[in-house]
């Protein structure tokens, strides 16, 4: 059923879009781990410094890629949003030990602009960094439901919990939370027990994609019938080897490339690559592919853009 809010097992977890649970059961984590980690990753990428990011035109969004999920959207008449911030050296519940940054971000964080609101697609580390999220000073945070209690417990109160289909206005854009295919955890024992998603940005102008972490699946199709078409659509490309166990929660830059047109996006922005080695595949190896899946869907290298960290992208709504 299109619109459909998101659904729970017996137990009071979170399901995905399909029905079925989230994630992969722990055995098959193990299994994956005795794999090893697959492709080393250079210890440091420094990256060239990138212009000064310029004001989006009427009808345009200035798009900052910080680095995996994080970006920085400035929509020209506003609202200016971030998503998924992540400015700490790891994605781990430890400054210790856990994947740590091959690269700085794209942007500093003294850099950013006022924000009318911060788009938090789900709680891993990855994605819901709550060292950054204190330092941002306390803008809106929207999210999805049940994340709003993990904020509160470190210091973030207020969060705004949206679930599958739900809507919160900002400035002159309705953002909506979208279903997406991958689940939640911040430990061993509370899998499933808040909400994941991405989101769709509703302006006058037009229309744009974050899809957060997720699989592919009929969802995409579904998001793109029902709120397309996006002039941009961020998408993510990377952490998808080994494919017997990644398939349930991420795609690969194939399914990308088929998750473009599923979703409507007429200019896609490639994210959740090369900042944290989360997966056995190499550091270049997402960009490589993508090229090779785009070239073979007859698409030019500006209808799915692989951005440069700390590059904006001045692209139509």
């Amino acid at each position: 059923m299109s619109r459909a809010p998101a659904r729970r097992d017996a137990e009071g977890r979170f399901l995905n879009p399909d029905g079925g649970p989230s994630g992969q059961p722990l055995g098959q984590v193990w299994r994956m781990m005795r794999e090893g980690s697959g492709t080393p990753w250079p210890r440091e990428v420094r990256d060239p410094p990138q212009p000064p990011a310029a004001e989006p035109p009427p009808g345009h969004a200035a798009v900052t890629f910080v680095g995996h999920s994080t970006f920085l959207i400035r929509i020209a008449g506003g609202p200016t949003l971030l998503t998924d911030p992540v400015w700490s050296e790891r994605c781990s519940p430890f400054t210790f030990l856990g994947p740590r940054r091959a690269r700085a971000p794209g942007l500093a964080l003294e850099a950013l602009p006022p924000l009318d609101a911060v788009l938090v697609s789900h709680n891993h580390y990855d994605h819901m960094d709550v060292a950054t999220l204190r330092k941002l000073r306390g803008p809106r945070i929207i999210t999805g439901l049940d994340n709003a209690p993990i904020l509160a417990r470190n210091s973030i109160p207020g969060a705004e919990e949206l679930d599958w289909w739900g809507e919160a206005q900002v400035g002159a854009a309705t953002v909506i939370y979208i279903p997406a295919r991958h689940f939640s955890a911040r430990g061993i024992r509370d899998r499933g027990h808040s909400l994941w998603g991405g989101f769709a940005i509703r302006t006058p102008a037009g229309s744009i994609l974050f899809a957060g972490d997720t699989a592919y699946g009929g969802h995409l199709a579904e998001v793109g019938t029902e709120l397309g078409p996006f002039g941009i659509g961020l998408i993510p490309i990377g952490a998808y080897e080994p494919r017997w166990f990644m398939r349930a929660v991420h795609m690969n830059p194939e399914e990308a490339v088929r998750a473009r047109a599923d979703l409507q996006v007429r200019t896609a922005v490639a994210m959740h690559f090369g900042t944290f080695k989360l997966t056995q595949e190499g550091i270049e190896e997402p960009p490589r592919a993508l090229a090779a899946a785009r070239e073979a869907a007859g698409l030019d290298a500006g209808d799915f853009v692989v951005p440069r960290f700390g590059e904006t992208l001045l692209l139509p709504l």
